[in-house]
């Protein structure tokens, strides 16, 4: 059966997990994709369960409404690179043009969301391989490889093998927070824990950190609103 809604304007999906573990109805909703779980016990009747859904239904949409809209990027629609909002244009020869207010992106319109992303994830290898070379020879410790992924849970990580992996979506940040991530992974070849010999390299290697890493605690699920596909 699919999955119940609360109606409205707008309607809002939720998705009704039955758990062994649960002993009590409980309401989570993601700040990644704004997804709304309704977790309930296994032998609890799903009539009760949207019953309580509906008790919180001004709880559910104060908090998707602090949350925002998904953006879908096209022609017009306004996202951040490098911590400063750019506006979608449509653009001309063959070449994606960077402005200080603009991102202009020739070719169909249907093919912009994905042109732009595959543009971004360069953009952001760049950024992140010159980071990462600064930091490592600075550390004196050097890393094995470098991959960009979507991820939602992490920003960035590194392995045992010196192996480091970042979020694409670092460019969105202001440099200064792509720089951080970079040099916190970089860190990690030193040190793969989060114990002050850590955050001590992180500021030898970077300088001070808190700034930076607040931002990305406060401001960072929100670029995944930025829909590219």
């Amino acid at each position: 059966m699919p999955d119940p809604f609360l109606p409205g304007d707008p309607p809002i999906p939720l998705i009704l997990r039955r758990s062994a573990q649960a002993r009590r109805i409980s309401l989570r909703i993601s700040q990644l994709d704004g997804r709304v779980t309704l977790t309930m016990p296994k032998r609890l009747k799903e009539a009760e369960g949207l019953a309580f859904a509906r008790e919180k239904e001004s709880w559910i949409r104060k908090h998707l409404e602090a949350r925002g809209a998904d953006v879908a990027i096209g022609i017009g629609a306004q996202f951040p690179l490098g911590g400063k909002m750019v506006r979608v244009e449509a653009g001309q020869g063959r070449r994606i043009q960077l402005g200080t207010e603009t991102v202009r992106v020739p070719g169909r319109e249907d093919r912009v969301p994905a042109r732009l992303a595959a543009h971004l994830k360069e953009l952001a290898r760049d950024r992140l391989s010159g980071a990462c070379d600064d930091y490592a020879a600075i550390l004196g410790k050097p890393y094995t490889k470098l991959t960009l992924r979507d991820t939602r849970s992490r920003w960035g990580s590194c392995t045992a093998d010196g192996g480091l992996m970042f979020s694409w979506r670092l460019i969105l940040t202001p440099p200064e927070v792509l720089d951080y991530v970079a040099a916190h992974e970089v860190a990690h070849l030193a040190q793969m824990n989060h114990s002050p010999a850590f955050w001590a390299e992180v500021e030898r290697i970077y300088g001070p950190y808190k700034d930076a890493r607040a931002w990305l605690r406060t401001h960072g699920s929100d670029l995944h609103r930025y829909r590219f596909a």
